[in-house]
C-alpha cells in the first residue's frame, strides 16, 4: 500500500513468480469491494500478460531508436556531411550526399515520432487486454468499469501544482497522473 491519497494502482515484475501489485491508500479509500477487485484483476492480467517485460522492451527499442536518430543528426551537423574532400568529386557526389543528407534528417526527424506512436499503441492494447483479464478474473465487469471512472474522475479534479507527480513511473500507474487536467 502506498501512502498517498491519489487513487491508483501499478503492477511490477518481470516474472509471473515474482511480481507484485501496489495500490494506494486512496484507492482504498475511494473504491467499493467490488470495484477494488476490478482493479485488483486488472493488475493482474498485466502479470499474467507479462507486460513489464514486454512494455520494457518496447521502450529500450523506442528509447535506442531516439538515440540512433540524435546520432545522425549530430553526425550531420558536427561530421561535415555534405563537404567534399575532393574537390575532384565534388560534381559527382554532391547530388547523392544532399539525397543521403535528405533522408538522414527524414529519418532522424520521423523515426522517433513513429516510434513513440507504435508505444502509444502498444500500450493501449496492453491495457485493453488487462482490462479483459480483470473483468475475467473479478467475475463483474460493471464493477471494473466503475472504478475506471472513479478513478478517472478523480484524476481530472487533482492541481497540477498539487499533483505527486513522477514522469519515471507514470506510465506504471492505472490512470497516468501526469494526464491531470487543473
Amino acid at each position: 500500500v502506498i501512502e498517498t491519497e491519489v487513487p491508483n494502482a501499478f503492477a511490477t515484475g518481470m516474472r509471473t513468480s515474482r511480481s507484485a501489485i501496489g495500490v494506494t491508500r486512496g484507492l482504498l479509500k475511494t473504491l467499493n469491494r467490488s470495484e477494488l477487485q476490478g482493479v485488483i484483476g486488472h493488475e493482474m492480467g498485466h502479470i499474467g500478460n507479462l507486460d513489464t517485460r514486454y512494455m520494457t522492451a518496447v521502450g529500450v527499442t523506442v528509447g535506442l531508436i531516439a538515440m540512433v536518430s540524435e546520432i545522425a543528426l549530430r553526425s550531420m551537423q558536427w561530421g561535415g556531411m555534405g563537404r567534399s574532400r575532393s574537390s575532384n568529386r565534388d560534381d559527382k557526389k554532391g547530388g547523392g550526399q544532399a539525397i543521403l543528407m535528405i533522408l538522414l534528417i527524414f529519418f532522424a526527424i520521423l523515426a522517433p515520432i513513429a516510434a513513440m506512436l507504435i508505444q502509444m499503441a502498444i500500450s493501449r492494447a496492453r491495457e485493453f487486454e488487462a482490462d479483459k483479464g480483470g473483468a475475467e478474473i473479478s467475475r463483474d465487469p460493471a464493477s471494473l468499469a466503475s472504478a475506471l471512472k472513479k478513478i478517472h474522475n478523480y484524476a481530472h479534479k487533482i492541481p497540477m501544482e498539487t499533483a505527486e507527480m513522477h514522469p519515471e513511473t507514470a506510465q506504471m500507474m492505472i490512470i497516468n497522473p501526469l494526464s491531470a487536467e487543473g
